[in-house]
């Protein structure tokens, strides 16, 4: 009998100290990343669509995913008004190859504009669950650098703007392109 009781006591000390799995949960914000939206550069006020646009960071291979479920290369490919972005997060300064009409036949409407954008950042404390994230300021002074990877090639993103400089959630638009 002393040893059922002394079996049950010792069951007891070891449940109560267990402690419940921490699972983060997905509708937490984590790092975001950044929202460019695309306009007509012929009417400021409409947005505008993409042809084929790829976009390949400085030191990625394939690109950015923008069709996780595409099994051929057009899952690197967007035809769309905007474009979810990372930034570094353990870096101030991230480039990025914009490939317009990628995979066109004609090569002569293929055309590659690079930007680099320069930012702080601020790592926040989540919960335990979910560890930190990162938060963005984009540089107030110089926050993006835009050139041509061909000299002899037009810009084909005309102009640019900065609507916000803080990237603290994905639904927010931060900077818009027009072309």
């Amino acid at each position: 009998m002393k040893k059922i009781i002394a079996f049950i006591i010792i069951l007891g000390f070891a449940s109560s100290s267990c402690e419940p799995d921490d699972i983060c949960d997905p509708n937490t914000p984590t790092t975001p990343r950044m929202l460019i939206q695309f306009y007509d550069i012929s009417n400021p006020s409409v947005q505008k669509n993409v042809t084929n646009l790829k976009v390949i960071g400085d030191g990625m291979s394939e690109g950015v995913v923008f069709n996780p479920s595409a099994v051929d290369d057009s899952k690197y490919l967007t035809n769309s008004n905007n474009v979810l972005l990372p930034l570094k997060t353990d870096a101030d300064v991230v480039k990025y190859q914009f490939i317009l009409n990628y995979g066109n036949k004609n090569p002569l409407l293929v055309n590659t504009d690079n930007l680099e954008f320069r930012y702080t950042r601020e790592n926040l404390y989540v919960s335990r669950a979910c560890g930190f994230k990162t938060i963005f300021t984009l540089d107030p002074s110089n926050p993006f650098t835009l050139t041509d990877k061909v000299p002899a090639d037009n810009l084909w993103i005309q102009y640019m703007i900065v609507v916000q400089n803080n990237i603290t959630y994905e639904n927010e638009t931060i900077i818009k392109i027009f072309f």
